[in-house]
């Protein structure tokens, strides 16, 4: 077996070629992070998506991030108004704001829009969650006023909604994650304001053509995003040892819904850990259990089929730490190139038999030699020192 057959420098033309080998023209490139906050992949990141803007047609790009504070950063793309400082504060959760690639990235995008015609869209696809939830009230308050003004007072006042949301902090305790007697999410006012919403996607859906796109676009984000909140916080009040197989499914059922409102303006290249874009089963030690769940690449790849495409994340050398030969990251560091793009699907049937790397990085997820039959590429870099 000849690995270096199977892949190439990790440059444009051959990306270009790498697209060209797909079944299909990917309306979702995923390019998963084996690791987050790694510098060097982030700033192969930029470049990539500089190729596919440049040469490729693509026109969108979405990140592991809050939705509604992704709207900040969209918005600042499209006009130019306010400062970077701010969307970077404002348009990331998880610390990406204060990611410098990030960065890099949105000033570069607001650059090429103030020069193009054709504009280039930022999304966040992860909901306004971690282990916890965030309160529903932007997401709903935003849907029903885009609703109201048209169709007013069609199903529920905005002092009526505004009293079953109450003070936002029983919705965000943090305290929830280990503790579901501590969320409302089961509550009288929560049961309610599902039906509410249920209502409003209801009126959106029937009266859409009266909206404008731009109108429609944002409910329908507002909309998702108040129906996978309140599903959520309903699951953070269970008790049962169904609890967090559960919440981690419809944390990723809610990425993937967003991905495919995301598809809709593809090309789009998606950034975000490996975990949440391979289309294998996700498992995960957590206590006393394992937890299974379909990640959000897997279920948009059952939707888009080979119009999804998912380049996993390898790194060879971490710090002062080599990947042993017989890994697949070892295997992978015997190429020539210093960043590499790799055809999983030939290495997987190739006959090579590496075994999983174990790395004392623990934030590190080393590639599963297992499902390398599963992802259509790998980028892998042979040496990463930095995060950011």
């Amino acid at each position: 077996m000849n690995i270096k057959d199977m892949a190439g420098p990790l440059d444009g033309p051959g990306v270009s070629a790498f697209l060209r080998s797909l079944p299909a023209r990917p309306l979702l490139l995923g390019l998963g992070e084996a690791r987050h906050f790694v510098a060097e992949l982030g700033q192969a990141r930029n470049e990539l998506f500089r190729h596919l803007v440049e040469h490729e047609g693509y026109r969108a790009f979405a990140i592991e991030s809050d939705c509604l504070m992704g709207l900040v950063v969209d918005d600042y793309l499209a006009t130019g108004t306010g400062t970077l400082d701010d969307v970077m504060e404002r348009g990331f959760s998880h610390g990406f704001g204060a990611s410098p690639a990030n960065r890099e990235l949105v000033a570069w995008m607001r650059a090429y829009n103030a020069e193009h015609d054709g504009k280039l869209r930022f999304f966040g696809f992860d909901g306004p969650l971690e282990y916890w939830a965030a309160s529903p009230r932007q997401a709903l308050t935003a849907l029903h006023a885009l609703l109201d003004g048209p169709f007013p007072d069609a199903v529920v006042t905005g002092e009526t909604l505004d009293t079953l949301l109450g003070p936002d902090d029983r919705w965000s305790d943090e305290a929830t994650a280990t503790d579901p007697s501590r969320s409302i999410g089961r509550s009288a006012d929560a049961r309610r304001l599902r039906l509410i919403t249920d209502d409003l996607v209801a009126l959106l859906d029937t009266q859409a053509p009266r909206l404008s796109a731009h109108d429609r676009e944002r409910a329908a984000l507002y909309a998702r995003t108040a129906t996978g909140l309140l599903r959520y916080h309903h699951w953070l009040a269970d008790a049962s040892p169904l609890r967090w197989p559960r919440l981690s499914a419809l944390r990723d059922a809610m990425m993937a819904a967003n991905l495919r409102a995301v598809a809709e303006h593809g090309p789009a290249l998606v950034f975000s850990h490996n975990l949440h874009l391979q289309r294998n089963l996700s498992l995960m030690p957590f206590g006393d259990q394992t937890l299974e769940w379909w990640s959000a690449g897997a279920i948009a790849g059952a939707h888009l089929g080979d119009r999804y495409a998912f380049l996993a994340s390898a790194l060879g050398t971490i710090g002062a730490h080599t990947p042993p030969p017989d890994t697949v990251e070892g295997l992978l560091a015997t190429l020539p190139w210093e960043r590499a793009l790799i055809d999983a699907r030939r290495l997987a049937g190739a006959g090579a038999e590496p075994v999983a790397r174990v790395s004392p990085d623990f934030a590190y997820f080393p590639l599963d030699p297992a499902q390398l039959g599963t992802m259509d590429g790998i980028v892998f870099l042979r040496q990463v020192a930095g995060l950011d």
